[in-house]
């Protein structure tokens, strides 16, 4: 059975390949992040089965790692490293190629999509091949490991290249390459630490009784500010939906929980698109694009975020409390 505690160990082998090519290449700060981090990710399962065990010292080392790493990133450098080829020979490469290269990057949503309907109907010997809790994320992982073959087949170059060139872009991007697992669990941590039911007393207080379009205005610009000050809608969400979408439009106002997500969902990620927050979508593609704004991203997106936003609340308004 593919569980995703292959797709972690998978990850982990790949973060150890990164830390040992930067060791030799003498780039120790960059070679002590990712060796750091790939023991995490190595050893979370340890750390979790220690932990309801009782033992204390194992996510005890897990927190102090996380301290390594915040003091190592402000040291980490955001420079590529020399290109494996020249401009020219990218230039001929592409043109060869021509829309093939688009391939690889398909299968990955493909394949991901395929699993999440299609993989719990497929058994060996009466044993299913993917585990039901994380199919989604298993498809992906499963999908970035056959669209690392498909490149390969569609260059025509040894695999090697491929993980090579990965290690490349990881340098490039540095610690920001985190920000969406950081982000994701600074959510949980406002949700735990009651933020959520501040948002909810606020809202009963400030908001017009009995007023459907109030609240669902509420939660959808609430959706924007908070994934703007968090950087990922993944966090915002669960905070604004306890505080909003649950008590006030679920409970009180009947709305579809699945309209109201998916959308609510939509309308964080045109927060997305206009926080310097959400680096590793904003900055780190300026960084790599060598714009002359940091923020040049970020203002390309500004149309489209705001008509974005403003259809999805209209469409929210037509559909949810249907």
């Amino acid at each position: 059975m593919l569980r995703i505690e292959y797709a972690y160990w998978l990850i982990a082998a790949f973060l150890v390949y990164t830390g040992l090519r930067n060791l030799r290449d003498r780039h120790r700060w960059h070679a002590a992040f990712w060796l750091v981090l790939g023991a995490l990710f190595g050893g979370g399962d340890a750390i979790l089965a220690q932990s309801a065990a009782g033992n204390t010292l194992p996510a005890q080392l897990g927190g102090g790692g996380v301290i390594v790493l915040a003091l190592l990133a402000p040291r980490l450098q955001r420079k590529a490293h020399p290109e494996s080829s020249s401009a020219e020979q990218r230039l001929q490469s592409a043109i060869r190629l021509g829309h093939t290269l688009f391939v690889p990057a398909l299968l990955i949503p493909l394949v991901t999509l395929l699993v999440a309907l299609f993989g719990g109907w497929l058994a060996i010997g009466g044993h299913a091949l993917f585990a039901a809790p994380q199919m989604t994320l298993t498809g992906l992982a499963l999908a970035c490991v056959v669209a690392l073959f498909a490149a390969s087949r569609v260059a025509r170059t040894p695999m090697h290249e491929g993980v090579a060139e990965g290690r490349r872009l990881l340098d490039a991007i540095g610690w920001a390459a985190l920000l969406p697992l950081l982000l994701a669990a600074l959510g949980q941590v406002f949700t735990h630490s009651g933020v959520g039911t501040a948002i909810a007393a606020i809202a009963t207080a400030w908001l017009p009784g009995g007023s459907a379009l109030a609240a669902l205005l509420a939660f959808a610009l609430g959706m924007v500010l908070f994934t703007v000050i968090m950087g990922n809608a993944f966090a915002a969400f669960p905070v604004m939906m306890a505080g909003i979408g649950l008590p006030l439009l679920i409970r009180q106002h009947g709305a579809d929980p699945a309209i109201l997500g998916s959308m609510g969902m939509l309308c964080g990620y045109c927060g997305t698109l206009l926080t310097p927050m959400a680096a590793d979508f904003n900055l780190v593609p300026a960084a790599l694009l060598e714009l002359r704004s940091p923020y040049g991203v970020i203002r390309a997106q500004v149309g489209s975020a705001l008509a974005i936003l403003a259809s999805t609340i209209v469409l929210m308004w037509l559909f949810v409390f249907r």
